[in-house]
């Protein structure tokens, strides 16, 4: 159902920290302009976990608002509280979001079970359809082939967003169901892609929008002489995403784009000034800053 490049949109904050709604609306335009095939807003990369429930719904508004239909939006609804998460899922449901993403529950560590359960549980309550969100590195937990499978049957449960670095993860569950599996790792996607993964959700997509999507297409075409060519062209960007902590690098290149402001809730911090060198002969060599 979701293909393509998705990109994990950052939330842009003025220096007082509030929303920056302008600067929002030009990284949405600029990722629609350059052939972002959807928007994923309220994910980790944009800070969700520092929002305030009625921001989060703000942001969600906004983003549909300001986009159009012009490409689907996967609204971030997840959370470690069960309740929460489904009042979050309805919201993007009654808004008529493309769909939702539910990050595993961080900080719980639910077993298998648990895992089963909170999941079933907002796909029973909300009627939208649902991208699972596996990144263990963030929640201290991963859902294991077995369970993604399992999870695959509930109504609504169309994709999972793997971010647990393994290209053997993919193989395993799309030997076992055939849901819809998108990279959670930039720098994974070619490969992810040639074993039958159908995407990318992107960080790096904040700052090179169409060479992604370009990566993207081609692999889906089984043009993999092109996709490579994009994927070598862009490890470089993928990598300097990863400086530090994301999001810290991806908003210190969209200020040094001009996009937004490099300002970010605490406890994140701006980049480390040790990183810029690094960071901006990337972006020279993309011909992303001057």
């Amino acid at each position: 159902m979701f293909k393509g490049s998705y990109v994990a949109l950052v939330t842009p904050f003025k220096d007082n920290l509030e929303i920056d709604f302008e600067a929002y609306g030009r990284l949405i335009d600029y990722q629609i302009e350059q052939g972002t095939n959807g928007l994923v807003p309220c994910g980790c990369t944009g800070e969700a976990a520092t929002l305030s429930h009625t921001e989060q719904k703000e942001c969600i508004r906004f983003v549909l608002e300001r986009t159009a239909g012009r490409v689907p939006v996967v609204a971030g609804t997840g959370s470690n509280n069960t309740a929460e998460a489904l009042a979050l899922t309805q919201y993007a449901a009654e808004m008529k979001c493309d769909g939702a993403l539910l990050i595993t529950p961080y900080y719980n560590k639910p077993t298998a079970a648990g895992q089963v359960a909170h999941y079933t549980a907002i796909a029973k309550g909300a009627d939208i359809p649902i991208m699972l969100y596996n990144v263990p590195g963030r929640t201290g937990v991963k859902m294991e082939p077995q369970t993604i499978a399992a999870l695959s049957k509930l109504p609504g449960v169309v994709s999972v967003k793997e971010a647990c670095g393994s290209v053997d993860q993919v193989t395993q569950i799309l030997s076992l169901c055939d849901i819809s599996v998108l990279s959670g790792d930039d720098s994974l996607t070619l490969p992810m892609m040639a074993v039958g993964a159908d995407g990318v959700v992107s960080v790096a997509a904040n700052v090179a929008p169409a060479p992604v999507a370009a990566l993207c297409a081609a692999a889906a075409a089984g043009d993999y002489a092109a996709a490579r060519k994009e994927h070598y062209n862009l490890a470089r960007l993928f990598k300097a995403m990863f400086l530090e902590t994301n999001p810290m690098p991806v908003k210190a290149a969209l200020a040094r784009m001009g996009i937004i402001k490099n300002n970010l809730r605490l406890p994140l911090v701006p980049l480390g000034e040790h990183h810029y060198a690094e960071l901006d002969a990337v972006l020279r060599a993309l011909s992303l800053i001057g």
